[in-house]
């Protein structure tokens, strides 16, 4: 194995580990803020780091009428309501529960092509969709005992699938936009979204802001970080070993997050929790099984978008 190599699978070991220790860190933010708040301010960061790399680098073309109208999805999807449902969702259940729930979102996409697109439905895609909504069943029934939803959990399975929507937009877009200019396109525009989001819950029911300087400097690691510089990491690992392998890093997330929130948190680590991670993850692997057993070619592969 080149060094080059080497040092690619390292950078994405460590961004998994990072994004998974977000899912406590987020849930430890949220004493200190109220959830569309916290949410619109961490994407802000985001944008305007990304905006000064942007300007930085150049090179940023101006999308076409159609792509800015998927951009918009992902914009209203994958940032305005999914952050929205993510973080409200966060505030009444557990990290564990929400890393293993969003882990889902590749299954939750397949079965939306099937509806939108009449993708056909493979029997490995079928298996595996079945064994994750089991282990997800096994998730959101354990903390209680019974098979009654939370409402937390409720909101983290919204939020799940407000993401699977937003990667349909994605992968239009990544037709004709590499993944960075989605990411920078699609934050910035998220991020406009989010504001009206936050006057109206400030309306409502009063916006909740710390006023601890530590509180604010994890809150914009967060944004700029684990967010930010995280996803530059992870795209460039991507661009070195290729999507494929780089997926199967995303499975280490949920349990990074379980450990984590046992640690940062002091949340116990259930049974439940561990065997319906198991069931979840391994129904995306099946789901993402190649149909067949092919010889090894050279292949350009796509970056993952953040």
């Amino acid at each position: 194995m080149s060094m080059l190599k080497s040092k690619a699978l390292i950078s994405l070991f460590l961004v998994s580990i990072l994004w998974g220790c977000n899912y406590p860190v987020s849930a430890y933010l949220l004493k200190g803020f109220s959830p569309v708040f916290l949410s619109t301010v961490r994407i802000c960061f985001t944008s305007l780091f990304l905006i000064i790399v942007a300007l930085i680098h150049k090179g940023i073309r101006k999308p076409t009428g159609s792509e800015w109208k998927s951009l918009l999805g992902v914009g209203i999807f994958g940032t305005l309501l999914n952050q929205t449902f993510y973080f409200t969702g966060l505030h009444h259940t557990t990290p564990a529960n929400a890393s293993l729930i969003i882990a889902l979102a590749p299954i939750a996409t397949i079965l939306l092509e099937r509806i939108i697109f009449k993708v056909r439905l493979t029997l490995k895609k079928s298996l595996g969709a079945l064994i994750s909504l089991i282990g997800v069943f096994s998730i959101i029934g354990g903390a209680g005992g019974s098979l009654g939803i939370s409402f937390g959990d409720l909101n983290i399975f919204v939020a799940m699938l407000c993401l699977s929507i937003s990667l349909l937009y994605i992968r239009r877009l990544s037709k004709t936009l590499n993944s960075y200019i989605i990411t920078v396109y699609a934050t910035v525009l998220g991020s406009v979204l989010m504001i009206p989001a936050a006057g109206v819950e400030n309306l409502v029911s009063g916006s909740v802001i710390s006023h601890s300087p530590i509180m604010w400097i994890l809150l914009i690691c967060a944004g700029v970080i684990a967010q930010g510089i995280a996803g530059f990491w992870w795209n460039g690992g991507v661009a070195k070993v290729g999507a494929g392998t780089a997926s199967m890093f995303m499975n280490i997330q949920p349990f990074v997050a379980i450990i984590a929130s046992h640690f940062i948190l002091g949340d116990r680590i259930l049974p439940a929790q561990i065997f319906g991670g198991i069931l979840v993850l391994l129904g995306v692997f099946i789901a993402n099984m190649p149909s067949q057993a092919v010889k090894p070619v050279v292949l350009n592969q796509s970056n993952k978008t953040i």
